[in-house]
């Protein structure tokens, strides 16, 4: 019999890179690890149509940066970057630390897993 291994795992380092990416010492890690959730969450819940493929999150000391990888970044960015000031103060006081938003744009949406996934669930 052979032994399973979880693709996202096996590929860490290699072909990807991680999701989050930051250190804290072992009393910080669970609530760290609980406000990734919820940043998670509650990007996913607010964007949903905004076909976000990944979120990365990095900290330092006094911020943290979050890498929104989407095919549309117009739905995120908003009117003259009005949503983006929207978002970022709503992840603020989600947070209570103060954010930095990167909104990189997917050129191909066709070759994103999920993005597919996600289209072919709507239909």
């Amino acid at each position: 019999m052979g032994q399973k291994v979880r693709p996202t795992g096996f590929r860490v380092g290699v072909m990807e890179n991680w999701r989050s990416r930051w250190y804290a010492p072992k009393r910080e890690f669970g609530d760290l690890l609980a406000e990734d959730f919820r940043i998670r969450k509650f990007i996913a819940e607010k964007y949903q149509f905004a076909e976000i493929a990944k979120v990365e999150i990095e900290r330092t000391r006094d911020q943290v940066i979050v890498h929104l990888f989407t095919a549309r970044p117009g739905v995120i960015i908003g009117r003259k970057g009005q949503e983006v000031d929207r978002l970022k103060g709503d992840l603020e006081d989600l947070t209570g630390r103060r954010m930095d938003l990167k909104i990189v744009e997917i050129a191909n949406a066709n070759r994103d897993a999920k993005l597919v996934a996600e289209k072919i669930a709507q239909q």
